[in-house]
């Protein structure tokens, strides 16, 4: 089924389960790759590539090594779905009339629909950049890594 103009892709989608798993867990952990994976159900090598342009746009950190991982690179309240979805994806655009950068529609001066996209464009981006990560954060998350077993909790 072809994807429709107006759908989330899935790099977005997976970019935002990645980052909301990031905001559900203390800012100074660093989380394996993998456990993000995992937990987030979210394909290895699509999680790679969207982590390493969201490194690039500095909002998660990385490290390597035995203890390595990623991490947000600010806390979560100041980090905004609009955030990660341009970072992901670049500028959010209802219609190709609201692209001022390359030369947008020929007609908006006197299309009748122009206000009426503009305004939804406005309203979409107002509930994106109003959501912090830190309201998506899920305490269900916030568990122990998965490099923890029961039987060494146990004996904590």
């Amino acid at each position: 089924m072809p994807q429709h103009p107006l759908q989330i892709s899935r790099k977005i989608e997976y970019g935002l389960r990645a980052m909301t798993f990031l905001a559900s867990q203390p800012l100074e952990r660093m989380v394996p790759f993998r456990e993000i994976a995992r937990r987030m159900d979210v394909p290895e090598d699509f999680l790679a590539k969207i982590l390493k342009v969201l490194v690039s746009r500095k909002l998660v950190r990385s490290t390597r090594g035995a203890h390595g991982g990623y991490a947000l690179a600010r806390p979560a309240r100041e980090l905004t779905f609009l955030d990660v979805i341009e970072a992901v994806e670049g500028p959010v655009l209802v219609n190709v009339c609201q692209d001022t950068q390359h030369d947008g529609c020929k007609a908006t001066g006197s299309c009748t629909m122009y206000g009426v996209w503009k305004l939804g464009q406005q309203r979409m981006l107002d509930v994106y950049r109003s959501t912090t990560l830190d309201r998506l954060a899920m305490t269900e998350l916030r568990g122990a890594p998965e490099s923890s077993s029961p039987a060494l909790d146990a004996r904590a």
